[in-house]
């Protein structure tokens, strides 16, 4: 079953959208039953009790993160679609940060240096790895919306992380789900949508990847539709 999220009633201002990143660790990608991980948010908030992927908005903080790689050529190309150059690094720092706040999970290889790490990180001698990255899709939050958040939805191996769940408690109920089992979950709309880009993009048997052409959510006139943002070759 899946519901929208319940708001308080809207202003008349549409607020302006805040950039945010999600990370959707996706469990044996090329196999018959593919999983994603995700859990039931527990705060009191329009989420409640909804499913969701690991994520939120990009902190100030995240610009100055050292990082041990750097996102791929194409992941920088497809975010820039939508922002500027500089904050294309800041949304995978993001992304990273709350896969570990909210579950456990880092994302991360060996690097020395602890300058301006993140703390979970720097105690495991760890650095955010962007170049484990790529890009599914975009979404913006509609008008009218009291919260709104130009979500940016990024793909990885969960080979790729260390540790064991747990993290905030923001999340409970937090495991691996297959496609059809997650489908079911009480979900928000634009989650039912992202898993079905990630279905989409599996189904071409092709592995983890970020496409030419992303699909972008939002709102035109009063029509929620799905676009395309398209880079150069």
């Amino acid at each position: 079953m899946n519901r929208q999220a319940s708001s308080p009633a809207a202003s008349a201002a549409s607020p302006r959208p805040v950039d945010a990143a999600t990370l959707i660790l996706v469990r044996g990608a090329a196999s018959r039953s593919p999983a994603v991980l995700m859990g039931r948010r527990s705060t009191r908030d329009a989420w409640a009790d909804l499913y969701i992927f690991p994520g939120g908005r990009v902190d100030r903080t995240d610009h100055r993160v050292q990082t041990a790689t750097e996102l791929r050529e194409e992941v920088s190309g497809q975010l820039q679609l939508g922002c500027s150059a500089a904050r294309t690094r800041a949304l995978g720092v993001a992304a990273i940060r709350e896969l570990s706040e909210e579950t456990g999970l880092i994302l991360g290889r060996e690097l020395a240096s602890r300058k301006n790490a993140l703390e979970a990180f720097a105690d495991a001698g760890l650095a955010p790895d962007l170049g484990a990255l790529h890009l599914l899709c975009r979404a913006v939050t509609p008008p009218q919306r009291p919260k709104r958040f130009n979500a940016r939805f990024f793909i990885a191996e969960d080979d790729d992380v260390v540790g064991d769940l747990g993290g905030t408690g923001e999340l409970v109920d937090l495991r691996w789900w297959t496609l059809p089992e997650a489908r079911k979950l009480d979900l928000p709309k634009i989650t039912q949508a992202v898993l079905a880009e990630l279905q989409a993009l599996l189904d071409r048997g092709c592995g983890l990847h970020t496409p030419q052409q992303t699909a972008l959510f939002k709102t035109v006139g009063r029509t929620h539709r799905k676009l395309f943002e398209s880079r150069s070759s």
